[in-house]
């Protein structure tokens, strides 16, 4: 027996979406940085777009829609400048 306390469903999936949104802006942050000092670090993150994918398997799997989402951060980075 766990001496920690079971965690419902709901917990997990509130937990998991601030550790999203908590890593999404440390990253987005550090992108942001390094693309300053490196301009080029856009274009090639651009491009390396085409071996993203959707770990997801079956029917929610989506391939475009996560590299779409890499997109529009590229495009909101690309705002900043």
């Amino acid at each position: 027996m766990s001496d920690q306390p079971s965690t419902s469903a709901s917990d997990q999936a509130i937990d998991a979406r601030r550790r999203e949104m908590a890593i999404e802006h440390l990253l987005f942050g550090t992108i942001r940085f390094v693309a300053k000092r490196h301009p080029d670090l856009l274009d090639e993150l651009d491009g390396s777009l085409d071996h993203l994918w959707d770990k997801a398997r079956g029917d929610d799997r989506d391939d475009e829609a996560v590299r779409e989402v890499a997109r529009r951060f590229l495009k909101s980075l690309r705002a900043e400048r």
